[in-house]
């Protein structure tokens, strides 16, 4: 017996959301698959720091901040655009170890709480955003698996050669387009492109970031079929298309006001 399957490639996988148990608590590989994206960022955050003049104090701070409230937020608008569910099981809003975490929420949050702090920290803002804008889709790059324990985050209905058969509640097997698979991928691409490319302005990181990232779940949206909407349409790709377009202003202003801007040589 299998709950998740790519049958083109004669994997077979039983798949048990939780990972082990102590006691009555139960230890879920979603909550697992996140601790380690987290602790990876954080590793190569701290690797990088003096190249952008990140104090490794401001790091540790700011993340203690930002990651619970990222966490919060990404819930959150989980659960705003998903409240038809939610208001009749109130229960369900704190188990977040069932999936139900949205990025987008996680994302603004994290920018809003990073504006705030670099602020009171007097820390340049564009540089500790451009700072973090590499590691972030590494970050969910990895994340993403833990939709595929989940069994979320999938797309729709296909027969293509990546095809995915995943068991439903109802015992039906279906055969759906990986889709956290396809932006698993897409995010390393965008790390790489990201971690290995110098700036030559400050903004440019984070505007690249958005960008490419916008585009990226733009597309994946369309194969999404279990997207947040708002009055029909998808939500993620209203906000990809305004991702886009602040990127695109973004490294347009920077690019051409600041072209003789002097970056740290170590980078």
């Amino acid at each position: 017996m299998y709950n998740i399957a790519f049958p083109n490639f004669n994997i077979y996988l039983n798949i048990n959301k939780i990972a082990f148990s102590i006691g009555d608590i139960h230890i879920y590989w979603y909550g697992i698959i996140i601790a380690c994206a987290v602790l990876i960022c954080l590793f190569l955050a701290c690797k990088n720091n003096n190249k952008y003049g990140i104090k490794y104090s401001d790091i540790e701070n700011c993340m203690l901040i930002a990651l619970p409230l990222a966490i919060l937020g990404a819930r959150l608008y989980y659960v705003a655009f998903s409240w038809d569910y939610y208001k009749n099981n109130l229960s369900e809003i704190i188990k977040i170890w069932n999936g139900g975490l949205a990025i987008y929420g996680g994302i603004l949050t994290a920018i809003l709480v990073i504006w705030i702090y670099s602020k009171k920290k007097k820390i340049k803002v564009l540089s500790f955003l451009d700072f973090l804008a590499p590691i972030v889709p590494l970050g969910q790059a990895i994340g993403r698996w833990g939709n595929f324990v989940n069994r979320e985050a999938y797309g729709s209905v296909t027969n293509s050669l990546f095809r995915m058969e995943i068991l439903l509640n109802s015992g039906e097997y279906i055969s759906v387009h990986p889709t956290f698979l396809y932006e698993s991928l897409g995010l390393l691409v965008i790390f790489f492109f990201l971690y290995f490319t110098k700036r030559k302005y400050e903004g440019q990181k984070l505007a690249w970031y958005f960008i490419l990232y916008g585009v990226l779940r733009f597309g994946i949206e369309y194969l999404r079929a279990d997207s947040l909407y708002w009055g029909g349409i998808k939500i993620s790709m209203l906000v990809s298309a305004g991702l886009i377009i602040v990127g695109c202003v973004l490294q347009l202003c920077r690019g051409v006001h600041c072209t003789s801007e002097n970056l740290d040589k170590r980078e």
